[in-house]
């Protein structure tokens, strides 16, 4: 009963105009110069640059002087600057962190809302949901934020999950999934092609599986399940995500045809087998590091604490997160540093994602700063870590029209007041951030999380 009555006021949550109306598209002309522009696309980057923006669309990049300003534009200095495209995530569970609580009570609209301009205030243009979000709730806000329903926020992008019955998700998402069916549990090969045709007749584009026996106190999707979804789904064009964390498991979806290797191998070293797969199927890989990590919450970064309440950064650092380190931190640094680049060498196509929303310790927005910073302190070069935060995800997700600064994309963009190319933690150094052209009011938000986090 509880649950009918939640999913009543969920769906009729995702009919009502959520505060403010989506300002996209920023109409007029305008040129940004003086800037260092990093394109996006491991092109050497452009010094004291320029770029001109019309009515949302960059349409014309290069060095000032180079570009010509259409009449009437608008100018913008930027000397001293770096400017950067917009990142992109790939791979999120939104809708259930509330900070002060988390659960499938809190999967509304406004929550998705909320957790998407968490994103973008820290310059993700593009937030994908992964197998956790209840299908139609989603499809909905897709549909509204495109019609301009909300406010300026992260583009809202979402693909259904597979598992077996009582299977999937950790222990902690699993008490939000399974509450709303997110996701949708498979025994058969047979059924597992009918749920993947639903799924296509809906023109969902992905799907995520989960081949996890969570050490042996989980049910494991079967070679047989997967191999059926994985054949079902390319038939129907669509990719197929998997999560896999152990070597055996990554070999065997990957030797299956998944698209997308989700997770790390970080308690043993990989192997030549691994490596030979990943040479030959290039699959795009989904590191999600940082969810294992001691929580930046223990440093007292304001880079971090300023969109938390302040109740849950002080639970948060009373907790284990940040306790002692961890008796094998050192040998899990150890094997990181050696297996991330061999994945990046034998061709897996690294791509930004975080895992956000499990838990508070690993927030949404500056979860992706530090992804980034992981990769790069084992052994990834910044200018590459720039292209798997930007172009890369773009090309996965099918976003032709974003992902690079280029005459033709979206201007979505982040202005920086150091060069992440000099050290990626200057992707921190933000300094204002764009969305369709239109700067993101940042102080804005703030001041409606202090407000808002004042009252918990």
């Amino acid at each position: 009963m509880r649950r009918l009555s939640l999913l009543a006021c969920l769906v009729a949550a995702s009919t009502v105009s959520v505060v403010h109306s989506q300002t996209r598209g920023a109409s007029g002309t305008v040129v940004y110069q003086g800037a260092r522009l990093i394109i996006g696309d491991s092109s050497a980057p452009i010094e004291n640059g320029a770029f001109v923006v019309s009515n949302g669309r960059i349409t014309a990049v290069g060095r000032s002087g180079a570009i010509a300003a259409p009449a009437g534009a608008t100018r913008v200095d930027l000397a001293g600057k770096t400017v950067m495209p917009a990142m992109i995530n790939a791979h999120v569970h939104i809708g259930y962190e509330g900070y002060t609580s988390w659960g499938a009570e809190n999967y509304t609209p406004q929550n998705v809302l909320d957790h998407l301009q968490r994103e973008a205030f820290y310059g993700i243009a593009v937030t994908q949901s992964v197998g956790s979000s209840p299908t139609d709730q989603a499809i909905q806000f897709v549909r509204d934020q495109d019609a301009g329903k909300f406010a300026p926020a992260s583009k809202f992008m979402f693909m259904p999950g597979m598992a077996p019955p009582n299977g999937g998700p950790d222990a902690i998402l699993l008490k939000g999934t399974s509450v709303l069916k997110a996701v949708n549990e498979v025994s058969t090969p047979d059924e597992a092609r009918a749920a993947v045709r639903t799924m296509a007749a809906r023109q969902l584009k992905s799907v995520k599986i989960w081949v996890d026996d969570r050490r042996g106190t989980y049910p494991k999707m079967t070679p047989e399940v997967y191999n059926a979804i994985i054949a079902e789904a390319h038939a129907h064009q669509m990719l197929v995500h998997a999560h896999a964390i152990q070597m055996a498991d990554q070999k065997a979806v990957v030797r299956a045809g998944a698209d997308v290797l989700v997770h790390t191998v970080q308690n043993e070293q990989l192997d030549d087998e691994l490596l030979a797969l990943l040479r030959e199927k290039k699959p795009y890989w989904i590191t999600v590091i940082g969810l294992g990590d001691r929580s930046e919450v223990c440093d007292n970064d304001p880079f971090v604490d300023r969109t938390y309440p302040a109740k849950t950064l002080a639970e948060i650092r009373a907790s284990t997160a940040c306790g002692p380190v961890a008796p094998n931190a050192a040998n899990r640094e150890a094997i990181l540093a050696a297996n991330l680049p061999q994945y990046v060498a034998a061709g897996a196509r690294l791509v930004l994602g975080t895992d956000a929303g499990i838990t508070a310790r690993h927030a949404f927005g500056w979860a992706d700063h530090h992804e980034m910073s992981r990769w790069v302190k084992s052994g990834i070069p910044p200018a590459q870590a720039i292209v798997a935060a930007t172009s890369r995800p773009a090309e996965l997700l099918g976003l032709k029209d974003m992902g690079t600064l280029a005459a033709g994309k979206r201007a979505d963009f982040i202005v920086l007041n150091a060069n992440p190319l000099e050290n990626i933690r200057n992707t921190r150094e933000i300094s204002a951030v764009y969305l369709d052209g239109a700067r993101l009011d940042r102080e804005a938000l703030l001041a409606r999380w202090k407000r808002s986090n004042s009252t918990q």
